[in-house]
């Protein structure tokens, strides 16, 4: 029986279990894939508290190490459901396995949608970006590509445009379906250009690294050569098998407010995963920390 169960081993799920080790609750965080989720796609993180310049995959590996240091259990699995018996919840995992807790925390994080080409995986962080506020400077004064027609497609391109010589939207429908008043900001710069109704059909690399993209406009086959690709075409939560336990929004997120709690005791989430206006690693450690905190707060008025 532990104390704290997380789900998750991003930013969020290890903050958390660092915080339940450290009140004197005993942990264990259970994740499917690599520890650090997202952040492990950027290369340089230059917006950590602390730290000049730390590479995601040294970020997340410095978290592992922290709370293994502090006694967390870790198990591989994929969790699949959450039950009840009184004051102790079961967590399952496809494996097989159930791991009895007084209280969970869910992180399971978000996926970004890809555009499902060939390569796309391993240009990841090597030309293809989901963040600019994350990898935006790395390409400062250089020619990108932008992905999508959303709110979230514009304001990346927003950023971007301060800062590369030329930022080209590529968008799959005939219009753009982010805000009038983003659009406007947008395209009045002078080094932004848009096509639309066009699909990108292949990734050019050279020595490993994003050229350019090859693009489908209206059955003509055309070459746009750019140093980065943001893709925004969308985020994908994976919330659904607790959706029973923890209310979700219209779009899958956890409908839940910074205090990180959900309509069944003893259940609390933390992370991209719950409905929020900013998903950045910090905000994620932030959520841990109160997500932890309040299941230890939980546990002690049991």
């Amino acid at each position: 029986m532990y104390d704290i169960i997380v789900i998750g081993g991003g930013p969020a799920g290890m903050t958390a279990a660092l915080y339940a080790q450290r009140n004197g609750k005993s942990s264990l965080v259970i994740e499917k894939n690599g520890f650090g989720g997202q952040i492990t796609h950027s290369p340089k993180v230059e917006n950590f508290p602390g730290s000049l310049s730390i590479s995601g995959t040294e970020l997340a590996d410095k978290l592992f190490s922290q709370i293994m240091e502090q006694g967390t259990d870790i198990e591989i699995e994929t969790v699949c459901a959450i039950e009840q018996n009184g004051n102790t919840k079961i967590v399952k995992t496809e494996e097989g396995g159930a791991y009895e807790g007084k209280a969970v925390i869910i992180a399971t994080g978000v996926k970004h949608r890809m555009l499902g080409l060939e390569g796309e995986n391993e240009l990841v962080g090597e030309g293809i970006s989901f963040c600019a506020v994350c990898d935006g400077d790395f390409y400062t004064g250089k020619t990108v590509c932008v992905a999508g027609g959303g709110n979230s497609a514009l304001q990346e391109a927003i950023l971007l445009s301060d800062k590369c010589k030329e930022v080209i939207m590529l968008q799959d429908m005939d219009f753009f379906t982010g805000e009038e008043r983003l659009q406007d900001v947008l395209f009045s710069r002078d080094n932004v250009s848009a096509h639309t109704g066009v699909k990108i059909t292949k990734l050019l690399k050279d020595n490993g690294e994003l050229c350019g993209v090859e693009i489908d406009e209206k059955g003509e086959t055309k070459t746009i050569n750019c140093d980065g690709l943001f893709v925004a075409i969308g985020l994908i939560p994976e919330n659904e098998p607790f959706k029973d336990l923890a209310a979700l929004n219209d779009y899958g997120y956890f409908d839940s407010d910074e205090s990180c709690v959900t309509k069944t005791d003893g259940i609390f989430v933390a992370g991209d995963c719950r409905s929020k206006s900013v998903r950045q690693v910090t905000t994620a450690a932030a959520d841990g920390t109160i997500a932890a905190l309040a299941a230890c707060n939980y546990i002690n008025n049991l």
